[in-house]
């Protein structure tokens, strides 16, 4: 008999089938019975799901929850929100090779705290952990730990690199044919092991972070196309999964780069899935060259398999004066990056240099007025940064000034301009504002003078908000249905002073829910389960008899009810030792179970959640392992 059954759920089997109303039973880990009133004995346990969602649980194919992992396993954020799958290793970086420490070097540190955001000693202390040499080993790792959601490793390209040549060297000179064919060699030692995929990263703005580095890019970023074909031939090989970030500023590059998926080139499709598919603010012919590209990729002309990720919200970063994701792409807040984040005196004498003033207002001030090229590019949405450089774009979070705190910074700037012409009598808001108005030069100038001083007198104590993409939520809805894409890009567990989308997947639902009824939440379910699944050869993503029994239980009224703009907070989290944005709506997420034990309910975290293992190391479907644990006669560590 089972030990717990759903009843009367609408149920969404991750298939894009219309829903039904039945009941589901788990019996020692599995789905054991669907259909309507099933027997129960007084032992089990029964969630009444009248009127409620009863789905697989969520898949998030792009997170950095690797360096969570080591310290709170349980993953309590990713299940609360409904995800029981996630993804871990991408963008190239990674801990698969333990923390790498050879000859002074700390690739960890070093690869995560720019790219991702992440405090130096959160990641010193995940280093510290990471004891274990080699891919095996660190599986054997995972599955030591009481993990609280399913995890799919990946390998990344920059460890790998590293664990080859040494940080140093993986930046510094190509590799030699005996090196790229050790890092060969270590890549199908995973593939056999049943990692999912390998990762790689070619986004401009991915430095790294500890001295005498700082001005380079992250070791994948070194690697040229004939070591790239060497080694997703692997990939291709096992079936398993390239993800990639394009050389945004180089489309050749880009399109030489992704015919790598083309089965009718390279005589079997690559599955290749790619960041991301973007309504940039600043640039609105990105999405389409990215659908079209897609399009091309996977017609019968190349019989490519490629998919592009979709992020299921607006893209908002926060940013501490001028410390957020995006910055490294511009020389000239990379410089500011370069400091640590306590280095104020660093960057204060960086901002006091009229050399970087002046090529600060240039880049700031680029298209801005009169007729030139730049002019046309940025009137037309077709700019080359991300950086939208617009006062009336950057939301003040907390300043010196609290009532700044929640407007743009346009409105102070045309209070200054205003105090300034009126000498003082007009204009400011209160004498607070009055006296800083006064510490500016007068007259203040363009807006570049204005965000100069900003950043001189507050640093890292202003904090701003800008949505750089996905504003406009027709085009939003029209990337999330497209069949050239796949939701996710959530980035779930790093940037965490910049970025807060643990709730992406239930943000999707939320969009279909308003799109079109029950059709199209059934079609979002899929694409956020049985898809991704699929596209990852993962035994996960479909409620079906003998499934692991990853289930999530979602009320549509709250989900309908709640706005996801108005629950943002920015919050400390104990097991980082710092403060994290982080999203968390009330209500929507009724019930969550992984691997036949619940983890979450409406009244929290289930009795023993964080001490015992739930989720499990989910290898690629065709492993052994795998196919053992589908046929009962073994539990995948």
């Amino acid at each position: 008999m089972p030990d717990t059954v759903y009843r009367n759920a609408i149920l969404f089997d991750g298939t894009g089938c219309a829903p039904v109303i039945s009941d589901v039973a788990v019996s020692g880990g599995r789905i054991s019975a669907i259909g309507p009133a099933l027997d129960v004995e007084a032992e089990t346990t029964e969630v009444d799901c009248t009127g409620l969602w009863l789905m697989p649980g969520l898949l998030d194919i792009h997170t950095h929850l690797d360096l969570e992992l080591e310290l709170a396993p349980e993953l309590p954020e990713v299940v609360r929100h409904g995800t029981t799958t996630v993804v871990i290793g991408n963008c190239s970086i990674g801990v698969t090779y333990g923390n790498q420490r050879r000859d002074g070097e700390d690739p960890i540190v070093d690869c995560f705290a720019r790219v991702e955001n992440m405090p130096k000693p959160v990641l010193a202390r995940v280093a510290d952990s990471c004891t274990w040499t080699d891919s095996q080993g660190y599986l054997d790792h995972l599955g030591t730990l009481a993990l609280g959601a399913n995890v799919v490793p990946l390998v990344p390209h920059s460890m790998l690199r590293i664990e080859v040549m040494g940080l140093r060297q993986s930046i510094g000179r190509a590799p030699t044919r005996r090196e790229r064919g050790r890092m060969e060699r270590l890549l199908d030692a995973a593939m056999a092991q049943g990692y999912a995929g390998f990762s790689t990263d070619a986004l401009p703005f991915h430095f790294l972070a500890n001295d005498p580095h700082k001005k380079r890019r992250i070791p994948t970023q070194y690697a040229g196309y004939r070591e790239l074909k060497q080694l997703t031939g692997v990939v291709r090989r096992y079936g398993r999964v390239w993800q990639a970030t394009p050389p945004k500023d180089d489309i050749i590059e880009a399109v030489r780069t992704f015919l790598l998926t083309s089965g009718r080139l390279f005589g079997r499709p690559l599955r290749t899935t790619v960041l991301a598919a973007l309504d940039l603010q600043t640039n609105r012919m990105a999405v389409g060259l990215c659908l079209l590209l897609s399009s091309i990729l996977n017609s019968r002309l190349l019989g490519g398999m490629f998919r592009f990720q979709v992020l299921s919200a607006p893209f908002r970063v926060w940013s501490d004066g001028a410390i957020n994701p995006l910055a490294d792409e511009i020389p000239e807040l990379r410089a500011l990056n370069e400091c640590e984040l306590d280095d104020r005196e660093g960057r204060a004498r960086i901002m006091d240099d009229p050399e970087w003033i002046a090529a600060f207002r240039r880049m700031w001030m680029q298209g801005k007025s009169g007729w030139s090229l730049a002019r046309l590019r940025r009137l037309l949405r077709q700019e080359e940064t991300v950086l939208t450089r617009s006062l009336g774009d950057m939301i003040v979070a907390e300043c010196p000034l609290p009532r700044w705190n929640g407007h743009s910074l346009q409105a102070p700037y045309d209070r200054l301009r205003r105090w300034q012409k009126t000498h003082g009598q007009h204009g400011a808001s209160d004498p607070a504002e009055a006296r800083f108005f006064a510490t500016f030069p007068d007259p203040v100038g363009d807006d570049a003078s204005f965000i100069v001083h900003l950043l001189r007198q507050w640093d890292t104590d202003l904090r701003w908000e800008t949505t750089f993409a996905n504003r406009n939520p027709a085009i939003l809805e029209k990337l999330l249905f497209s069949p050239q894409t796949l939701p996710g890009f959530n980035d779930s567990g790093a940037h965490l002073a910049n970025i807060g989308f643990y709730d992406g997947n239930l943000r999707f639902l939320r969009i279909a829910q308003q799109a079109d009824g029950m059709n199209m939440v059934a079609s979002a379910v899929h694409r956020l389960t049985g898809l991704p699944a699929a596209f990852f050869n993962l035994d996960a993503g479909t409620i079906k008899v003998g499934a692991q029994a990853d289930l999530c239980v979602i009320d549509p009224l709250a989900l309908h009810a709640w706005n996801p703009e108005e629950t943002y907070a920015f919050t400390y989290r104990a097991q980082f030792g710092c403060r994290q944005v982080i999203n968390r709506p009330t209500g929507v997420v009724r019930h969550v179970m992984v691997g036949g034990r619940t983890v979450w309910t409406e009244n929290g975290y289930a009795a023993g959640f964080g001490r015992e293992a739930c989720g499990r190391v989910m290898r690629a479907r065709d492993h052994p392992l795998e196919r053992a644990y589908r046929q009962g006669s073994a539990r995948v560590p």
